[in-house]
């Protein structure tokens, strides 16, 4: 147990340091791995590299590049310009309607398909003049809720592992927890970060008319890149309406690949929009999180909150334990890792097992939008303004650790509310 919480308090100091310090915190990451992995723990070199997000890496590359493209040959800023015209010029419809289109898009098996919407609304809210955080937040939000639709992956692992365990969760009662709770966290993004206000019509539209006071004219180009875009979205719902889990990544990257070919100079350009730093924050972090799994310093978080003899005190701990590793750390892989350890307190019958499922799941995933985790690290490699992105990996990192206090007590509190009233 030594060796677990050693590893766990230079977590902790290596992140001070690092934040303190403005270095970039993954780079000294993988460096405190190694130390950690090898000098303590035991482990081998081929341990610890096994930790390293290759996944995430290739999403955010993937992402980036393959929108880079659409970003420098122009049809992005067309887009922009249709939606725009759609909804208007009000930056309270905006970020709504991204997060409506997130969520109908992750509610269609892959949670992580609903990212192919943040390179657009970015560039929107940059066009819009609407606060990057803000439009963040709305994917982000749109993102968890769909995820937990009962035909998207979160929501089958939760109530398939609630099942399991003999608790009744109906599907759909699970979807609306999502959905409430992630448009209340959205109504709260609303308040804290929609005071940058939007100009008026004439200025939103000289904007994004590519700085010509008549559109140019539609050519192949536009339609080539569209035609790929179209295709990327296609893939990630035929795969996941297939019972397949779409790699939203390797898509983006061979769609890209194809348009590069067509297109060189634009493929050379978009290269210079992947954000290999962020890459590296969050490649360091989840290696050294990595290491924390194998050498069972997380497992003991878990059974640390269980040892607490007030139930609905352990049950507040155990969730917030769930979102602070999810912060980090696979989703998914928390929900079916940490959603067990709560069976012997809904057993107990103080606390509504339904509830209590719930709201593990749901603190697991609104802290999803911290730089450190791939949907966090996505929206922030999306923003089309590089001067803005040390804000939103602050401003996101204080969201998502914030939300490890908060959702427990909230999402709890409300649900055995409901359990109480119904």
């Amino acid at each position: 147990m030594l060796v677990q919480i050693v590893t766990l308090v230079i977590f902790a100091a290596v992140f001070a340091v690092g934040e303190i310090r403005r270095a970039n915190v993954g780079i000294v990451m993988v460096a405190a791995a190694s130390g950690v992995g090898l000098l303590l723990a035991g482990l081998t070199v081929e341990d610890i590299v096994e930790g390293f997000p290759t996944g995430i890496l290739i999403l955010l590359v993937g992402v980036t590049f393959f929108f880079g493209i659409a970003k420098s040959n122009g049809t992005i800023a067309r887009i922009v310009d249709w939606a725009l015209t759609l909804v208007g010029t009000s930056s309270g419809a905006v970020p709504l309607t991204f997060f409506v289109l997130s969520a109908l898009i992750s509610a269609m098996g892959s949670p992580l398909g609903g990212l192919v919407m943040a390179p657009i609304g970015m560039l929107v809210a940059h066009r819009s003049r609407i606060d990057p955080m803000l439009m963040a937040l709305a994917i982000g939000c749109g993102i968890s809720a769909g995820g937990f639709a009962p035909t998207s992956l979160f929501g089958l692992v939760v109530t398939g592992t609630a099942h399991a365990a003999e608790i009744q969760l109906s599907p759909l009662t699970l979807f609306a927890a999502a959905i409430t709770t992630n448009l209340a966290l959205l109504g709260a993004a609303y308040f804290l970060f929609s005071g940058r206000s939007a100009p008026d019509a004439r200025s939103v539209t000289a904007s994004v008319s590519f700085g010509h006071e008549e559109p140019e004219p539609v050519t192949a180009v536009f339609w080539i890149t569209v035609g790929a875009m179209l295709g990327l979205v296609t893939a990630v719902i035929v795969l996941s309406a297939l019972g397949r889990s779409p790699d939203v990544g390797l898509l983006a990257l061979a769609f890209g690949a194809v348009l590069s070919l067509i297109y060189p100079a634009d493929a050379r350009q978009a290269l210079k929009e992947i954000d290999w730093s962020t890459v590296l924050l969050v490649g360091g972090i989840v290696t050294y999180v990595g290491v924390l799994e194998k050498i069972g310093a997380v497992d003991l978080l878990g059974v640390g909150a269980m040892s607490i003899s007030t139930p609905l005190l352990a049950a507040l701990v155990l969730c917030a334990v769930s979102a602070l590793i999810s912060a980090f750390a696979s989703t998914t892989g928390i929900l079916a890792a940490l959603i067990p350890l709560a069976i012997p307190l809904a057993q107990q019958g103080d606390i509504p097992g339904w509830a209590l499922v719930c709201t593990l799941a749901l603190c697991s995933s609104v802290v999803d939008v911290s730089p450190f985790s791939t949907v966090g690290a996505a929206l922030i490699a999306s923003a089309p303004d590089p001067g803005e992105r040390p804000r939103m990996t602050t401003l996101l990192a204080r969201w998502g650790l914030s939300m490890v206090v908060i959702a427990p007590v909230i999402v709890m509190g409300g649900l055995i509310l409901v359990a109480k009233v119904g």
